[in-house]
């Protein structure tokens, strides 16, 4: 493999960024997906590894650049070891596309040019591996790029990664198309770019006309002194001013991941101050806090105030049952793998709060109002399963809490704010998410905004958001569908080869006497 070959490999990887939040053009992954085709039709699969890897390392470069922005500012590193650390996260997840390819090309030597109809397939099972290995990283999947397009579609069907497996199909379809002039192929790609305009006709999601009145609450305290004991009290005015004088008027006040920063049962008092004002107006706040129990930390969201209709209340303890405790841990940020070796190295492995215990994978809703809301907190809304696996049909809303004020003015928050609307759509469920400095927003079960604050300002977001009922196919089958459609395109490229339909790919084609 060339330099020119590797630089091409390398800035079609990069030039992936431009397709997500904040720059929303979803056009280019299909131009990208071609070009890394072409440029692999030939190789060899130790060639086809290596464009793989120089692909994932222009793609991740650039798509998690903003990750920086918390190393350099809170990791305590200089800038040499900074860089170093983002690196070795960019060297080891480009290591997964590598492997699609090197599989894909594999396994020409069995199937021959119809292994092109196994790339989506190879692609998903790398694509697995990275949300799963060392607890996982699923960011920047492909399907999240068409949060916006009218491809967006397929994700109460087939969920994101079944969006990332239509792209590849059309991609492949496109490039067979171009190469050999066979109007299957041609005409393959372009049923899957227009079926996704019929599928909102079939949607199971309906309003059922009733509404709740949410406040989101964004207090945009500083990080640099968030956790600084003497700013606790300041920092719970924040949000207590901010609320107050909404609490007749709304059903339920959202206040972001770790909103409290004092830790129950250290709070106890003033948290029973705080629910006993609500229930006598007859609103619910649900808000983050660090739980202190059994000499152990939890990521938490408690509900305070009104939690049913009818006036069915359960008092306010440190303990109580209505509350969701994180899973899906973040690396460095909330445990430090290997501590011992690691913590004494630098601040990097020594933040705060970095030492939390884990949460059961599969949570009772929080219960707000008489409104049933599945949670996720800040990290764990990139995990569809999970998130999935909360999600019951009772369910009334999703709600995801977080705290991005480390990733400062990068684009790293608005990649969140298009994962976590995936997730509405995918599920066919509003979506309230409130952060402490943006973005929060509410999301209807479409994947559509009905409202956003300000970024880096204090203030509250006011939203009547409908209740809908339904069941998307996704929230039935899960990741599933995307499994079997990328089986359905191997399956249908081996029997086309085996016929002898299927034409070769990057190969000219040799006349034969009859």
């Amino acid at each position: 493999m060339n330099n020119k070959t590797r630089l091409a490999a390398l800035l079609l990887g990069g030039s992936l960024i431009f397709s997500y939040a904040p720059f929303q053009q979803a056009w280019l992954v299909l131009p990208v997906l071609v070009g890394l085709l072409w440029l692999t039709r030939h190789a060899s699969p130790g060639a086809a590894w290596r464009i793989g890897y120089y692909f994932g390392l222009g793609w991740f470069s650039a798509g998690l650049s903003w990750i920086y922005v918390s190393i350099d500012q809170f990791g305590g590193l200089p800038v040499p070891a900074s860089v170093g650390v983002l690196a070795a996260l960019f060297l080891y997840l480009s290591l997964f596309p590598a492997l699609a390819l090197y599989l894909w090309k594999y396994t020409e030597r069995w199937l021959g040019s119809a292994a092109i109809a196994m790339l989506p397939l190879t692609w998903l099972i790398a694509e697995s591996l990275r949300g799963w290995l060392f607890t996982g990283f699923p960011w920047l999947e492909l399907g999240y790029t068409q949060t916006d397009s009218w491809l967006g579609n397929y994700a109460p069907w087939l969920g994101g990664s079944g969006i990332t497996t239509v792209l590849w199909a059309i991609a492949i379809c496109l490039v067979v198309w171009a190469q050999q002039r066979q109007k299957r192929f041609g005409l393959t790609a372009f049923v899957l770019l227009v079926v996704p305009f019929a599928l909102p006709w079939l949607s199971p999601i309906h309003n059922t006309g009733e509404q709740a009145r949410v406040l989101l609450v964004q207090g945009n305290i500083e990080q640099s002194i968030k956790w600084n004991p003497d700013q606790h009290w300041q920092s719970l005015m924040t949000y207590l001013d901010l609320s107050r004088p909404h609490y007749d008027s709304h059903d339920i006040i959202v206040w972001p991941e770790s909103a409290v920063t004092m830790p129950e049962p250290y709070t106890d008092d003033v948290l029973t101050n705080i629910h006993n004002a609500l229930v006598a107006t007859d609103t619910t706040l649900i808000t983050g806090i660090i739980d202190y129990q059994n000499r152990e930390y939890f990521n938490t969201m408690i509900v305070l105030g009104q939690d049913a209709p009818h006036n069915i209340i359960e008092p306010y303890a440190h303990g109580h049952t209505n509350r969701y405790q994180k899973h899906q841990l973040l690396p460095i940020g909330e445990f430090v793998p290997f501590e011992d070796l690691l913590r004494p190295l630098a601040p990097l492995f020594d933040l705060p709060m970095s030492s939390f215990s884990r949460g059961d994978y599969q949570q009772a809703n929080l219960r707000a109002n008489g409104f049933q809301l599945a949670g996720a907190i800040c990290y764990e809304i990139a995990f569809p399963e999970q998130v999935r696996d909360n999600v019951q049909t009772s369910t009334d809303y999703i709600l995801t809490v977080s705290n991005d004020t480390w990733f400062g003015a990068s684009h790293g928050p608005a990649q969140h704010m298009q994962i976590a609307r995936m997730r509405a759509l995918e599920l066919g469920r509003p979506l309230l998410r409130a952060t402490n400095n943006g973005i929060s927003a509410v999301v209807d079960a479409f994947g559509n905004e009905l409202g956003r604050a300000p970024q880096f300002t204090a203030t509250a977001l006011s939203t009547k958001v409908d209740v809908v009922t339904g069941q998307t196919l996704y929230h039935k089958i899960g990741s599933l569908g995307a499994w079997l459609f990328a089986g359905f395109i191997a399956l249908i490229g081996l029997l086309l080869r085996l016929a002898s339909y299927f034409p070769n790919f990057g190969v000219v084609k040799r006349k034969q006497n009859q």
